[in-house]
């Protein structure tokens, strides 16, 4: 019926923009963790590890290698875990998923609201924001399949916003100086979580949605009838057949350890590897490095984590712009004999060699220690990050079959994770045998940037082969006609 079409389109809408709202207030707010730091040392986290009062308030290594420690725990887990939150997902669809989502972040954020007599506490408490986090991205990413045509576009953007979550933890901050505590902003994060299980019961499918979106779809609530439902519930069983069987068709030929093994798998997790690293490693020392470059000057310190947490707000703004240069192509005429999927990975080249660039000049800026440059550090470092988690969804939705998503985003976050865990030698180089200069280890980083480029070369040289063959086929094909 025609009010039952139009209630899906609104109910399509309502799923995208409560998504990004979700992805934007909770999602990420993890990587804020260079301002709730702020908050932290003014609570007297780890203060014990300061040999005088002195130190407590200039600076103290060994409580700065305990919220490196801490973070780099949270990072590493956060992704590492996407392979088990991937596997989990596919196996067990939205539904399920989501409800370990926020069983995990609520866990988390109670534990912070509750570890102002136990430091230890932020170990758990941090990694179960960011796996909760992740979660909720991970069953948000496929909204984009209930808009083909901007698929990517809203893969970049839901992943632009889940960057800009990080600026939670300065209004955390903000409050704190107002006289807000810090168990009364993270009782508030936890009481929010009433508003995900909403969500997941009202506006999120029961498994998963499809790709292609068959016609007719819809889930949730329907006309008037609780149907929470997944594809085999659509009116139009025999096209749903059809799709379905040309789905597992896709996935019968390209298994999953085929593509583990592919050179777009090996590459890809070298492109993102990388650029994570780099990001990783700057979010994690940015409170000690601002420290030194401010001469433990607290206002100083103070203003320029401000300027930082306010930039990542402009992820959300940023995303969406890698989003365009993928879907670009979209509803243009193909060359004669490109698929769809070959015009997605031919267009994704500009895209992946972009992000390398934006790593390349983002490394060199960490890299010269003036202080008031750190402010266009801060919004390429924002850019870089929005380009590269965005454009790593997308490229895995575009080179890989759909069935396998789930696993092949969580196996790569996952690998990823374990080349992360490298920030804490490098802050311990740094703050060791370096004596706090990181200038060495921040060329070395720069260098090693250089072959994430590696990646969109080889996707250029892949698709131009490819071409090529395909147009000395229909020469051969023409002349023998």
């Amino acid at each position: 019926p025609f009010g039952c079409v139009v209630g899906s389109k609104l109910r399509f809408w309502l799923t995208l923009v409560s998504g990004m709202l979700e992805c934007l207030c909770f999602a990420g707010v993890v990587f804020g963790f260079a301002s709730l730091v702020f908050v932290l040392k003014e609570d007297g986290f780890f203060s014990e590890l300061c040999i005088s009062n002195l130190e407590i308030n200039s600076n103290c290594t060994s409580q700065d290698e305990q919220f490196s420690l801490v973070f780099t725990i949270a990072s590493f887990l956060n992704n590492f875990l996407s392979l088990v939150n991937g596997f989990l997902f596919d196996r067990f669809g939205t539904f399920m998923t989501r409800l370990l989502a926020i069983f995990v972040y609520t866990t988390g954020t109670l534990l912070v609201a509750f570890s102002t007599e136990l430091s230890l506490m932020l170990f758990p408490a941090l990694s179960c924001i960011g796996v909760g986090g992740m979660l909720l991205l991970i069953t948000n990413m496929q909204v984009g399949n209930l808009f083909p045509a901007h698929r990517s576009t809203i893969i970049t953007i839901y992943n632009g916003a889940f960057d800009s979550s990080s600026a939670v933890f300065l209004l955390i901050k903000v409050l704190h100086e107002q006289g807000v505590s810090l168990r009364s902003s993270f009782l508030f994060l936890s009481i929010c979580s009433i508003i995900h299980l909403m969500r997941t019961v009202l506006l999120m499918p029961k498994t998963h949605i499809p790709h292609p979106l068959p016609d007719s779809y819809t889930y949730g609530v329907n006309c008037g009838r609780a149907n929470a439902y997944d594809v085999e519930q659509i009116d139009d069983r025999r096209e749903v057949m059809m799709r379905s069987q040309k789905l597992l068709s896709i996935c019968s030929v390209r298994s999953f350890q085929s593509c583990v093994l592919s050179w777009f798998f090996l590459w890809h997790l070298v492109w993102l590897s990388i650029m994570q690293l780099r990001l990783y490693l700057f979010i994690g020392t940015l409170n000690p490095t601002l420290e030194r470059l401010a001469n433990n000057d607290p206002g100083l310190v103070s203003r320029y984590t401000n300027a930082f947490a306010m930039t990542q707000l402009c992820g959300v703004l940023c995303a969406p712009w890698n989003g365009f240069l993928l879907d670009r192509h979209k509803g243009k005429p193909r060359a004669a004999g490109e698929t769809e999927q070959e015009a997605d990975l031919r267009s994704s080249c500009l895209s992946l060699f972009l992000t390398s660039l934006q790593s390349l000049v983002f490394s060199v800026c960490v890299s010269i220690p003036v202080l008031p440059l750190q402010y266009l550090t801060f919004i390429l470092q924002v850019l870089n990050r929005s380009f590269l988690y965005g454009g790593n969804a997308a490229f895995i939705s575009i080179a890989f079959p759909a069935c396998h998503f789930g696993k092949l985003y969580g196996l790569m976050m996952s690998l990823s994770a374990v080349f992360s865990l490298l920030q804490y030698p490098c802050f311990s180089l740094v703050k060791g045998p370096l004596g706090g200069n990181p200038f060495y280890v921040d060329v070395t980083l720069t260098l090693l940037t250089l072959l994430a480029f590696i990646h969109p070369a080889y996707i250029f040289v892949h698709s131009r082969n490819r071409a090529q063959k395909k147009f000395s086929s229909s020469w051969v094909y023409f002349f023998f006609l």
